[in-house]
């Protein structure tokens, strides 16, 4: 059960760090957390949602916590080794490329940050600071309409875009055995578990439906991959078979 915490007995102590109205705050025991007023509780529901799914696939996010009020998104305060995606270590970059295919599904396009600002290191441990550009709504806020549909182009998109250019530069390297590992991390999530999250967490059935087509878009990438790669095989083997 995510904790809910009372945002008016919160004391304001840091401004905010985003792009949307926000601020740090301190409770009463000295715990610290970023607290997001967004333009609507559809807005937060969404990002709530959104950390939810990267929290099914395993992928490393901060601590989200519901407030008291509809429309803001919580997250636990952590210091931070590194926070920015040019200082991360060969090592730390694949440790971001491993969630790349969690980025993809859920149409997360801040994935790396407009300012290359959205993954950060604790502890050794890379992850994503900021799940509020993913699923049906924009980082600013704006729903994503049409652009957020059934085929995840993100695959490509994410990996290609010289309008996202710090999402290139994290991801833009990544060879084919990289991303179908990626890609699997996506595809093993049983359908029921996606539905049941989406559902459980106030999503409608039209969302979870369009995550399990997604999933299977994804899936469908993988499997032309692989089926490519034995026809391939095959016409060399035949090749092989014929040599003088």
């Amino acid at each position: 059960m995510m904790e809910i915490i009372d945002s008016a007995r919160l004391h304001q102590v840091g401004s905010r760090l985003g792009s949307n109205p926000a601020g740090i705050f301190e409770d009463e025991q000295g715990r610290r957390f970023y607290v997001k007023s967004l333009e609507s509780p559809e807005y937060a529901r969404n990002e709530f949602i959104a950390a939810r799914l990267y929290q099914l696939a395993g992928a490393p996010t901060l601590n989200y916590l519901r407030t008291t009020q509809a429309n803001q998104v919580a997250t636990e305060m952590v210091l931070l080794d590194k926070k920015y995606v040019g200082q991360l270590s060969p090592e730390e970059r694949r440790q971001a490329q491993r969630w790349f295919g969690v980025h993809a599904w859920t149409a997360n396009w801040d994935a790396a940050g407009f300012q290359g600002d959205n993954q950060g290191v604790v502890a050794g441990r890379v992850l994503t600071l900021d799940v509020g550009g993913a699923l049906e709504f924009r980082a600013m806020g704006h729903p994503k309409g049409k652009a957020f549909g059934n085929h995840v182009g993100e695959l490509d998109r994410l990996r290609e875009d010289a309008d996202n250019p710090y999402a290139v530069k994290l991801f833009g390297d990544m060879d084919e055995a990289a991303l179908q590992a990626a890609i699997r991390v996506v595809t093993r999530i049983p359908d029921a578990l996606i539905r049941e999250a989406i559902i459980g967490d106030g999503g409608s059935v039209a969302l979870a439906d369009k995550m399990i087509a997604r999933k299977g878009d994804m899936a469908g990438r993988l499997n032309s991959t692989e089926a490519g790669r034995a026809i391939g095989f095959s016409i060399q083997s035949d090749a092989n078979q014929y040599q003088p």
